[in-house]
């Protein structure tokens, strides 16, 4: 089983930065493709960008493209989400997921599809 640890959260300004760290235990997550979502107040859990599991494949949600960057270590052991430019709209829990590799390098784009989940760190900006 594996086990999942973010981090990095925090409470920024509008335009700050921060790094989300994911940590996995239990095995590493070369098999797996990986994700972070998130939920803002009142609002359901949505995709923010996921990687597949050779690393070769990434997709960004609309809203955060050319601002986030989702990335893993060489070990595969933890996934990282750096932020830039950070908005008010991104306030929300960041949840980071591992979904089992399909075939053709294929990805699922909804949460249900993931099979372990971290308890997600807050990230607050303000205006």
């Amino acid at each position: 089983q594996i086990l999942l640890e973010e981090s990095g959260g925090g409470l920024v300004q509008a335009g700050d930065s921060l790094k989300l760290s994911c940590v996995a235990s239990g095995g590493t997550l070369g098999n797996y493709n990986m994700a972070w979502f998130r939920q803002g107040p009142g609002k359901e859990r949505r995709l923010v960008a996921v990687m597949s599991a050779s690393g070769r494949d990434t997709h960004y949600a609309d809203s955060v493209k050319g601002r986030f960057t989702i990335s893993r270590n060489d070990a595969k052991t933890t996934l990282y989400l750096e932020m830039n430019t950070l908005k008010p709209e991104d306030t929300a829990v960041y949840f980071c997921a591992v979904e089992r590799a399909r075939g053709g390098g294929s990805y699922s784009l909804m949460d249900y599809s993931y099979d372990y989940w971290g308890m997600g760190t807050d990230v607050t900006v303000s205006a």
